[in-house]
């Protein structure tokens, strides 16, 4: 889809801006929402998170604005340099990009992405949400990033696979109409 720095640049915003979001509510909402709720004794998630004074990040309360920005930082960085990258070369060893049908190659490279982005995602949330009021260990952090993988792992490739990729690749073929009909030889007056 993305054919220059700038549109690929683009792509990876939009995929992550709607991606962190998702997190975001499952980790908050289904993951720990049971728990959070249990903890401050309220009837909601939105509740207890503000009866928790936010959501702990190293030990301190966030709100979850601030947790959003900082997953965002995190997860943009990570697309950029490593994830869309790598996963292109990762797809690439196993179909030929020219003589794969493109819907086969571009599922190749999502499931290459969700491989390669999800434990790297978990790996930092280990770190940022690790329960620092009971010290430090760091059989503690490996457990939780293992715990994280096996949250997170299913719910990133089937949304990935089946509503965030395809909704940013249509809304990406919107932003990009022009660039696309000009490489397809397409006039687009009117």
């Amino acid at each position: 889809m993305p054919r220059n720095q700038f549109q690929r640049m683009v792509f990876a915003f939009l995929t992550v801006l709607v991606t962190v979001h998702a997190y975001v509510f499952y980790s908050l909402y289904v993951v720990n929402g049971g728990a959070f709720t249990e903890m401050t004794g309220t009837k909601s998630v939105l509740e207890a998170i503000r009866a928790m004074g936010g959501v702990s990040v190293f030990g301190k309360p966030v709100p979850i604005w601030a947790v959003v920005l900082i997953e965002f930082a995190f997860a943009y960085s990570l697309e950029v340099l490593m994830g869309s990258p790598c996963s292109f070369k990762l797809a690439s060893k196993v179909f030929e990009p020219t003589q794969t049908h493109p819907v086969l190659f571009e599922t190749a490279i999502i499931c290459a992405t969700v491989g390669l982005m999800c434990p790297a995602m978990s790996f930092i949330a280990a770190w940022l949400y690790y329960p620092y009021y009971a010290g430090f260990d760091i059989f503690t952090l490996l457990a939780n990033w293992l715990k994280l993988v096996c949250f997170n792992f299913p719910f990133a490739f089937f949304t990935q696979l089946f509503f965030i990729q395809p909704l940013i690749r249509t809304v990406f073929k919107l932003l990009f109409r022009k660039d696309i009909a000009a490489r397809a030889g397409v006039n687009l007056q009117g």
